[in-house]
């Protein structure tokens, strides 16, 4: 969809006392919530005309294009208001990470629950793992954890104990068992022996110390692209 909007068919925006409306970025691909910022209703214009982000400088009054000095830019593939009118939402296509640390993602700080938190309020426990984040990305991070902190009984710090060849005769046992529950035809089994693959994978990479992050910007570049060209990127890597 084209962020292209003539200013007359805008709907009328619910300003702040500063004139303003905070801007949640959202990744197009992956849905993690990137940014917030804020924009004027000048700087959602130019962000609906040009396609590149554009936001207003509470600090130096003044607006600013993101990635102007970084190089990390947005490229704008969607934007909307909500219910109320006064909170834009902009879906992007984004360029290396969008916190000016270098991240993927702003909300990077999870925060814990108090020491003194009573017994009753347990019964709905406060989730911790970081919502922007794939579920592959947390298990991953529980990966990384029993490596560098193995734990006696812990299976992950067993595997990375035994080494790189027990880790992928792992992977050669599971990829076997997913291919005898797809003859079989049983939706249950292909599901739990697709979990299993998939879980000792993320095992790999953590042997390897490369992050989920990184097979998903490889997949998002190959996204759109026809067959050929993987098939002779691969060809040229075994070359």
């Amino acid at each position: 969809m084209s962020p292209q909007m003539n200013k007359s068919r805008r709907p009328k925006l619910k300003l702040d006392a500063q004139g303003l409306l905070p801007a949640i970025v959202q990744d197009a691909k992956t849905g993690a919530v990137l940014m917030l910022a804020y924009m004027s209703p000048e700087s959602l214009d130019r962000t609906l005309r040009t396609g590149s982000s554009y936001f207003w400088s509470r600090s130096r009054r003044s607006l600013w294009r993101k990635g102007a000095q970084s190089g990390h830019t947005q490229r704008v593939t969607a934007a909307a208001l909500d219910c109320d009118r006064d909170t834009v939402l902009l879906q992007v296509e984004q360029k290396n990470g969008a916190c000016h640390t270098g991240r993927y993602s702003c909300f990077f700080t999870p925060i814990t629950p108090p020491a003194d938190r009573s017994a009753s309020s347990a019964a709905s426990p406060i989730i911790l793992a970081e919502p922007w984040r794939p579920l592959l990305d947390r298990v991953w991070a529980v990966v990384m954890g029993r490596k560098r902190r193995p734990k006696r009984h812990s299976y992950v710090s067993g595997l990375f104990a035994g080494g790189r060849d027990r880790i992928l005769k792992k992977i050669t046992e599971e990829a076997g068992e997913l291919v005898i529950a797809s003859k079989n035809g049983r939706a249950k089994e292909i599901v739990a022996e697709t979990a299993d693959l998939w879980f000792h994978t993320l095992v790999v990479l953590g042997y390897h110390d490369l992050a989920p992050q990184v097979v998903y910007d490889e997949l998002a570049r190959r996204f759109g692209q026809p067959p050929r060209a993987a098939i002779k990127r691969k060809k040229k890597r075994h070359e």
